[in-house]
């Protein structure tokens, strides 16, 4: 499966906007988008043009998918998934990237960014219902229980965690930090997406 390897700040300063793809980095001064705001390559300090209303929706569309770390096919096919299901498209679209493990991962404090947290769980550092899940795109369901497995507690944000590191949990998830131990407590809303997203731009992009 191809994958990105290339500085995951370039992503942020092409979009603009925070994508918090470093974890503590994205917080400090040696943040990329805060020293360099503006679009990699050589001509990124150059007058930008009026973008067009495809423009407009393409990089939506870019930002919703890099911020949640995946390719286009997946994300494509997460979409279409999306757009079968009853509701709103754009807020079942957001609801399911929301609901993958590496996801859950990350906003549990499990993880310090979204790369990271997939990086764990395909490590298999996690059991959800007492058994072992490495496929970053599981989607959680209400009442799933997730626990570190006891070979990987000593790792060292994951210790943090435990001695007292607090880290704000979105309201659809319940966290024991002291035993590093999490359940998924509801279905996730289109207000636990902190991200400045609007869906509708990607609905249209794919509607076309």
């Amino acid at each position: 499966m191809a994958r990105y390897t290339d500085s995951v700040c370039r992503l942020c300063r092409r979009e603009g906007v925070k994508l918090f793809l470093k974890g503590d980095r994205c917080f400090g001064g040696k943040c990329a988008i805060t020293k360099r705001p503006t679009p990699p390559g050589q001509h990124g300090h150059a007058r930008q043009r009026k973008m067009s209303e495809y423009g407009i929706q393409l990089r939506e569309k870019q930002k919703c998918r890099r911020s949640y770390g995946i390719m286009e096919t997946q994300f494509r096919r997460t979409f279409d998934r999306a757009s079968n299901m009853k509701g709103i498209t754009g807020e079942n679209l957001l609801i399911l990237l929301e609901r993958r493990l590496d996801n859950v991962i990350f906003r549990l404090g499990f993880g310090q960014s979204r790369p990271q947290a997939r990086q764990l769980v395909r490590h298999a550092h996690f059991l959800v219902n007492g058994k072992k899940v490495d496929i970053p795109s599981a989607f959680v369901q209400p009442g799933d229980v997730i626990t570190v497995k006891p070979r990987s507690r000593d790792i060292e944000h994951l210790k943090a965690l435990r001695e007292g590191a607090t880290r704000a949990v979105p309201k659809w998830l319940s966290l024991d930090a002291e035993n590093l131990t999490a359940t998924v407590a509801a279905m996730p809303g289109r207000e636990d997406v902190d991200l400045s997203i609007q869906e509708h731009l990607i609905v249209e992009l794919y509607s076309r």
